[in-house]
């Protein structure tokens, strides 16, 4: 697949999934940057805000398999991953496989289970496996976690930990829509009596799993040149010198961003990463990743804040 057609294949996906979520163009961007660069996504926002619809477009539009799960406190491990369950008419253990078995998974609400059913998914995640009574089995290079949170200051929620965020190449923030956004969302949605699918707004998939395959493989050619990844470095080694921040990235974000920069490039058709490619993404990539000091946090300070100004600090090459 060329980079053209990659452009063109997330310019219907695109169009696709607005067709029934009005606004958050901004999100739909970074799961697109997700899917092309082999990553995850955690969509935190209050409830209402159209992140499961959101999620179930974006997997109609893609024609990837589909799957979900509601997290909840009495959710356990097996109902993730599966079991082998004894069969009483054949005598032995079937492997019956959970609903992780699938190409684009809903986690929805992941911060609504405790930690110990969240950590079923960290092997999915990092390896795209999962091990059932010392069996390893594959889930698929698609396989692909859309998670939802509500914000922690919520009741009834368990934060997930630095191992779970980590996992994640991007937290994005849903917030409420425009005035004239919302308006656009009560004339439309105001007027049907339930809750519609994706198919009922007229979403149809524009893909399949061997065209989001080639894409990946055509966004992973797209050329890194020394001066960006020196940038790259940059940024990620400075988070560890500011004294608002308590702990600072990892080596592997930058690995991260340095792969999720190419495929933003093959968005836009290029063969070839910008230094803006990785200003767009940086927020996103960096704010669940890192601690702000007690001071900053009495302070007031936000991640986010203090990423766009070490952004302003360091200079992008020309």
């Amino acid at each position: 697949m060329t980079l053209d057609e990659v452009a063109a294949l997330a310019a219907a996906i695109r169009r696709e999934v607005a067709k029934a979520v009005v606004g958050h163009d901004a999100t739909v961007e970074l799961m697109l940057v997700a899917l092309f660069a082999r990553g995850h996504i955690l969509l935190e926002g209050p409830p209402g805000t159209a992140k499961t619809l959101l999620a179930q477009c974006f997997a109609r539009a893609t024609g990837l398999g589909f799957g979900r799960i509601q997290f909840t406190p009495d959710l356990m491990p097996g109902d993730i991953i599966g079991a082998n369950l004894f069969n009483f008419q054949t005598s032995a253990f079937t492997l019956t496989r959970g609903p992780i078995f699938t190409d684009l998974l809903l986690a929805d609400e992941i911060n609504r289970t405790p930690p110990k059913t969240q950590a079923a998914l960290l092997e999915a995640m990092q390896e795209r496996t999962v091990t059932i009574d010392g069996n390893s089995l594959a889930l698929g290079d698609r396989f692909t976690v859309v998670a939802t949170q509500n914000p922690i200051e919520q009741q009834g929620v368990y934060p997930l930990p630095e191992a779970q965020l980590d996992r994640f190449l991007f937290k994005q923030i849903v917030d409420y829509p425009s005035a004239a956004e919302e308006r656009r969302i009560i004339a439309t949605h105001g007027a049907r009596a339930r809750a519609m699918a994706p198919e009922d707004w007229g979403v149809a998939p524009c893909a399949d799993a061997d065209r989001i395959g080639a894409a990946v493989a055509a966004a992973a050619e797209v050329r890194l040149v020394d001066e960006v990844v020196d940038y790259v470095a940059a940024l990620v080694r400075g988070t560890r010198d500011l004294p608002d921040l308590e702990n600072g990235a990892s080596p592997r974000a930058g690995a991260m961003l340095a792969g999720a920069a190419r495929a933003r490039a093959a968005l836009d058709g290029r063969d070839f990463v910008v230094p803006d490619d990785v200003k767009q993404l940086a927020p996103a990539l960096l704010r669940h990743r890192l601690i702000l000091s007690p001071a900053a946090e009495i302070d007031g300070r936000r991640v986010e804040d203090v990423v766009l100004g070490l952004i302003e600090t360091i200079e992008a090459p020309r």
